[in-house]
């Protein structure tokens, strides 16, 4: 398959836990297919850091006028991915004033793109239900610590795997069981399990995915 032509339009909804490699994944599709990427997950860690940097005070007033000034280039602050603004992302991402604020932020990001693939823990089940391929990452608690320690390493936070690996069991645990958007499969979504996969391996995975989604949609092209 070609470069897609422009008129086709085309999204795709990627889900998954925390270190799952939905955000990797997701971003070798957008790089391959020329889309638009967005991960929720970052509007979540925006909004915890300045929430640090307000004193800790987070309410719809405040929330309202920051989501108003997000911008791409914002959502690669190094500083999303310290354990602070972690911890703080997965309490205010409960809160209902802050996903509703979001997911606005994020509709009017999907309705701009024609071609877009967004990752988060909710967007096949709430934000992008419509989507034409929803995927589902998924992978051993074990691989998910050490991915996690890996990135870490990088932002030179030191931190034990143990630590890592905790951390990552009760944020999963209150993914999948907060009441508002939990993290949940959506029934049309294909399960995609990196834990045994390298990169190149996922990599072919989900663009032999793609590739079909989009022939069965539009024919061959």
């Amino acid at each position: 398959m070609k470069q897609l032509d422009k008129k086709i339009v085309f999204k795709i909804a990627a889900d998954g836990s925390s270190a799952s490699g939905k955000t990797t994944g997701s971003k070798l599709i957008a790089k391959k297919f020329k889309m638009n990427f967005l991960s929720s997950g970052t509007l979540y860690r925006y909004c915890a850091l300045k929430t640090l940097e307000n004193k800790n005070i987070c309410d719809p007033k405040f929330i309202n006028k920051i989501s108003k000034t997000i911008t791409l280039k914002k959502l690669k602050n190094h500083k999303l991915y310290s354990p602070e603004v972690s911890k703080l992302s997965s309490i205010i991402a409960k809160k209902p004033f802050v996903r509703k604020a979001l997911k606005n932020f994020q509709k009017d990001f999907i309705k701009k793109s024609k071609l877009v693939v967004v990752e988060g823990r909710d967007i096949g089940t709430k934000i992008m239900v419509y989507a034409d391929l929803k995927l589902f990452f998924k992978c051993s608690i074990k691989e998910k610590a050490k991915r996690r320690l890996k990135e870490f390493k990088k932002l030179n936070n030191r931190i034990a795997l143990k630590e890592v690996k905790k951390a990552l069991i009760q944020r999963d645990k209150e993914d999948t069981k907060r009441k508002i958007s939990p993290l949940i499969m959506a029934k049309n979504s294909v399960l995609v399990d990196t834990t045994k996969l390298t990169i190149k391996q996922m990599e072919a995975k989900l663009f032999n995915l793609v590739r079909r989604s989009i022939s069965k949609k539009y024919g061959d092209i």
